[in-house]
């Protein structure tokens, strides 16, 4: 079931026009068309535009940032959120997630995914990259909440011939409804879980799958020490090896994790054009035991995005709190207190992402998506700010985000989104639900 239609704001959703917001550059109006592009953004830039723009949100007290990017998530895993931690990873997984995970329902899925396009509005985040089950019910939940997404049907066939057919005909279905949709804020990527669960021959199929369709790759890779070494007993491959003889190391590909490359192995992934999707409270929290080698990406030219992975293992979706576990996980593993500086971060977790995702956005540029939030400059935790890049990553939360308009669509004023109380009723009961079919003592 479908949430009804959401009262409106005491605004237009029409052209916009955002009057002297804090950036880095100093007090700035921004622009926005109908179709929910940036037109003009400058100091100067609302003079002529003024009478023109169906609404007006004052910027004056707020921090202008583009949208956050989370590109790697398992949305619907907020139904989770705590319902088994402090626990060995494989325990997790095998005692407690899967069997769960083999109760899920389509509705499920809806109800989580909202619950997490809600949370990620509410803390900045305008724009993710998510791999799940059910993800016609996914891509639901996110045309009713407006944000934007790449969704990703996690491909897994355990080296089963019979499976691999499965999941090939449902890859396909997938991918024909999400373009189905024409909806240009949710596009489609083929999503082969890991090396440790989908075959060479699926790999190799889903490497030209996604090749025939123009469409990305979302991959785990190198999560653990236990991956790389399992891979190198099997097949006397290391992971990466094995993705790039298969062609997933592409341009379109957006790696997840990558805690245990090598460094001849970030240059790989550089010369093929690979992102990176950096998860580092998820990574922590289960204890892979190493830090992603941000300096040995950067040197190799890799574009590097940052995830929050799902809430079993995190266990928020908030790209804030994100960006400063981020920035301090990888001065302290390296032991570098110049490694991963806020400029870098911000950037990561901004353009870095939208380039990861294709998705255009991640800039406050003319010409580009309106994809923008609002941060009040005047929260504690912005109190003082000497500079914006090191409040935004280092002081700052989500609580701080007061506004987050889409495709130049406002869906969150003032910190108020219209039905969230439903939505957060909805999925309360759907999670209780969800525990009592399937939860283990």
């Amino acid at each position: 079931m479908t949430a009804g239609p959401p009262e409106e704001f005491p605004i237009k959703q029409g052209s916009l026009l955002i009057r002297g917001a804090q950036t880095e550059r100093g007090p700035v109006d921004v622009c926005i068309s109908r179709e929910g592009f940036i037109i003009a953004a400058g100091p100067d830039a609302g003079r002529t535009f003024r009478g023109e723009a169906d609404s007006i949100i004052e910027g004056k007290g707020r921090v202008l940032l583009p949208g956050l990017v989370n590109t790697h998530t398992h949305a619907a895993m907020t139904l989770l959120r705590g319902y088994a931690d402090d626990m060995p990873l494989q325990q997790w997984l095998s005692e407690k997630i899967w069997p769960l995970e083999s109760h899920l329902t389509g509705d499920d899925v809806y109800w989580g995914t909202r619950l997490a396009c809600l949370e990620m509005i509410k803390t900045g985040t305008t724009a993710f990259h998510d791999m799940y089950f059910f993800m016609e019910d996914a891509a639901r939940a996110v045309e009713a909440a407006g944000i934007r997404a790449v969704l990703t049907y996690g491909f897994i066939d355990l080296f089963s011939e019979e499976r691999r057919e499965q999941e090939i005909r449902a890859t396909e279905r997938f991918v024909r409804h999400i373009k189905a949709l024409e909806n240009p804020q949710i596009k489609a990527s083929v999503g082969p879980h890991a090396v440790y669960t989908v075959s060479q021959e699926g790999l190799r199929w889903l490497a030209e799958y996604s090749r025939e369709e123009g469409i990305g790759i979302h991959i785990h890779l190198s999560e653990t020490e236990q991956e790389v070494g399992d891979a190198v007993k099997a097949w006397g491959m290391r992971p990466p090896g094995i993705l790039d003889r298969c062609g997933i190391l592409t341009p379109r590909t957006v790696a997840a994790h990558c805690c245990w490359l090598d460094q001849a192995e970030c240059t790989l992934l550089g010369e093929r054009g690979v992102s990176v999707a950096y998860n580092p409270a998820s990574n922590m929290k289960l204890a892979v035991n190493r830090a992603m080698p941000y300096h040995w990406l950067r040197e190799a030219g890799v574009n590097v995005s940052l995830g929050t992975d799902g809430c079993s293992s995190n266990n928020n979706l908030d790209m804030f709190e994100e960006m400063k576990t981020g920035a301090l996980l990888q001065k302290f593993y390296w032991n570098s207190p110049t490694l991963l500086p806020a400029t870098e971060m911000l950037a990561m977790a901004t353009s870095g992402g939208a380039r990861a995702l294709g998705i255009g956005s991640g800039t406050i540029t003319p010409g580009t998506p309106a994809d923008l939030i609002l941060l009040d400059r005047h929260a504690p935790c912005n109190t003082p700010m000497h500079q914006i890049p090191s409040n935004a990553v280092y002081s700052c939360n989500g609580s701080a985000v007061t506004t987050v308009i889409c495709q130049g669509r406002v869906l969150m004023l003032d910190r108020h989104i219209p039905g969230e109380e439903e939505v957060i009723s909805r999925a309360s009961a759907v999670a209780a639900d969800l525990v009592k079919r399937g939860g283990t003592a």
